[in-house]
């Protein structure tokens, strides 16, 4: 049997998006031994396959891509001399300052004086409303779409229907209607549209998505492929069947905090668990996840050697 090898740090960051990228390199600019864990490959969290627009204006005065921004990020943190471990999941956290983490070389022990949990939001699928019928295939989250789309270059459906009208279904109903696809509608739940106005104006308003307000899909048709979906109007109370063969939703992100769930206590998490970036708040830009970031890891990078 393979023994547990030993690793020993200043910082463990767990999450190598926008906010993770940043921490880590502020902190090891400070001086810090610090190591990031995440589970892709690749660095970025969702950054390579966002590659609309909308990044960096802030941090750069610059419009870029997610794919360019990560660059820019990813050689901050390349130069600051942290350690990067890919394809590799943190299993546990524990309340001696230890973690265990899993790739393909095994199972590794990491001990350290304070762990930051970036690792980004998960969201909300169809299934946690209360909706009837089959479950069929054609059903997707907008981040999975986009993923599919973007990175993993499949083609989805045809004719598409969007349930929530946050910032990725907007940009992604603009996304299916450059692939030549026909977007039947977005519905949302409430009285006005949501996401950012640059995205109403970029993406619903210049591509004529048709948006109807005040309703939400209570069944979905359809098997083994999804066929429509049953719209309920709350402002009239009646109900309106779309045909589609693909259902996305944009319902909203739920910050990630699995892993320090174990050690919430009656006082809160342990004084050496940090949260960054979207697994502490929803950030409406990477900016402001990476600005965080950097704040976090010079706060932490100031700590005695």
């Amino acid at each position: 049997m393979t023994a547990i090898k030993e690793l020993s740090v200043d910082i463990l960051v767990i999450g190598s998006g926008a906010a993770g990228l940043a921490a880590a390199a502020a902190a090891a600019r400070l001086g810090q031994n610090v190591l990031v864990a995440d589970e892709r490959q690749t660095p970025g969290g969702i950054l390579p396959q966002c590659i609309h627009k909308g990044f960096g204006a802030g941090r750069y005065g610059m419009d870029m891509t997610g794919p360019e921004y990560l660059e820019q990020e990813f050689r901050k943190f390349a130069d600051s001399g942290s350690g990067y471990l890919p394809e590799t999941r943190i299993i546990s956290i524990a309340p001696d300052r230890t973690a265990l983490a899993v790739n393909t070389s095994g199972l590794t022990n990491i001990t350290f004086r304070d762990c930051i949990l970036a690792t980004g939001c998960s969201e909300r699928s169809v299934w946690s409303l209360p909706v009837s019928g089959t479950r069929p295939a054609g059903v997707y989250t907008a981040g999975e779409a986009q993923e599919m789309i973007n990175l993993g270059h499949y083609d989805i459906g045809r004719r598409i229907f969007i349930l929530g009208s946050g910032d990725i279904g907007q940009i992604m109903a603009r996304r299916f209607v450059l692939l030549g696809k026909t977007v039947t509608g977005m519905a949302e739940i409430r009285d006005t549209l949501g996401g950012m106005k640059r995205n109403q104006e970029e993406c619903i308003k210049a591509y004529g998505i048709p948006v109807i307000l005040n309703s939400t899909v209570t069944e979905i048709h359809g098997f083994p492929d999804i066929t429509g979906v049953t719209l309920h109007h709350l402002d009239t109370g009646t109900d309106s069947f779309i045909e589609c063969d693909t259902l996305i939703t944009a319902l909203g992100l739920i910050p990630d905090k699995t892993l320090a769930e174990p050690l919430l206590g009656k006082n809160g998490y342990p004084e050496w668990i940090h949260f960054c970036g979207n697994s502490d708040y929803v950030h409406e830009i990477a900016d402001s996840a990476s600005a965080q970031g950097d704040k976090l890891g010079q706060l932490l990078g100031g700590k005695s050697l």
